[in-house]
């Protein structure tokens, strides 16, 4: 897999123009026009770069996969460094908006650098884009236009942390953004989770927890065609609960079950359910019932 350790040495690779900084690059539409598109295809790369984009689709389609996504009215795509890239020549698309690009050596000495790490926007995948309202739209572009005219100007000693406090507040209108949406997607949280529990109920029933032991997120995620981080996000902020608590809650569903099965031993039913060590079972569903198996069992068994 191609990696690209430079800014310059993406963009070329890219066939976009050289951006006018060594660690940072700015594209946006400008009236009329259209934001500069990049190879129409490409085999799986990656980089040292991070990514921000807003995409309006004017002509064509946006396609990752075998999937097509709207883009028509305003949406963010948020991009880490060495994240797998991979796109095909199926979409010929004329798009407004912007496209920031600096290398992760642009923001070392800055406080960005590690509060940058904490979005975890920039793990979620180009099906769960920020959608933008109108108004939305216009404070972002209004920050990126700030952003774009130090980047046209000659640099001097405050360019530089210009543009770190302007990126810093992107990121923190991203989120609050994001917030809403979660808020506001309920019906999609609602779907996430009940897929989540079919999935979690497909790798119990096809005898996968004892052959291959309790099921990762990643794994769970993987199924579901969504990015963990995003699955996790949505789920807490609907529930309350993250992913892992709502796996441990269908774990201890099964377990019920199969603690009232009086020819199995409690080592038993933790190794049917996956948990290497009984213990750890018998502590995890202490903390979750207020019992302990075996009192469980005691109680509820009719025999």
């Amino acid at each position: 897999m191609q990696h690209f350790k430079t800014l310059s040495a993406y963009m070329d690779y890219l066939e976009l123009p050289r951006p006018e900084h060594p660690m940072l690059s700015v594209f946006s539409a400008s009236e009329g026009g259209f934001l500069p598109c990049p190879k129409e295809s490409s085999p799986p790369i990656t980089n040292d770069c991070y990514s921000i984009s807003l995409k309006k689709i004017v002509k064509g389609s946006l396609t990752y996969g075998r999937t097509k996504y709207d883009f028509t009215n305003g949406a963010m795509i948020f991009l880490a460094p060495r994240q797998v890239l991979q796109w095909d020549n199926s979409a010929v698309f004329e798009q407004k908006g912007f496209s920031i690009n600096f290398h992760e050596d642009f923001l070392k000495g800055t406080e960005l650098a590690h509060q940058i790490k904490k979005y975890g926007f920039f793990s979620y995948s180009a099906n769960e884009a920020l959608h933008l309202s109108p108004k939305e739209e216009k404070q972002i572009e209004s920050i990126v236009g700030n952003i774009e005219i130090e980047y046209h100007n000659n640099q001097d000693e405050f360019s530089k942390d210009i543009i770190i406090s302007q990126l810093s507040t992107l990121l923190k209108y991203a989120n609050r953004f994001y917030e809403r949406q979660f808020l506001h997607r309920k019906e999609l949280s609602n779907s996430l989770l009940e897929q989540f529990n079919l999935q979690v109920s497909s790798y119990f029933e096809s005898g996968q927890l004892q052959e291959n032991g309790i099921p990762s997120i990643e794994h769970i995620a993987n199924q579901m065609s969504v990015s963990q981080r995003y699955l996790s996000d949505t789920l807490k902020k609907e529930t309350g609960k993250t992913t892992t608590e709502h796996l441990q809650l269908r774990l201890i569903d099964e377990a019920k079950n199969r603690l009232l099965q009086p020819n199995k031993s409690i080592a038993e039913v933790a190794y049917e359910l996956g948990f290497e060590y009984p213990p750890y079972f018998s502590r995890l569903f202490k903390k979750k019932e207020g019992i302990s198996p075996t009192a469980y069992r005691e109680k509820y068994s009719m025999n």
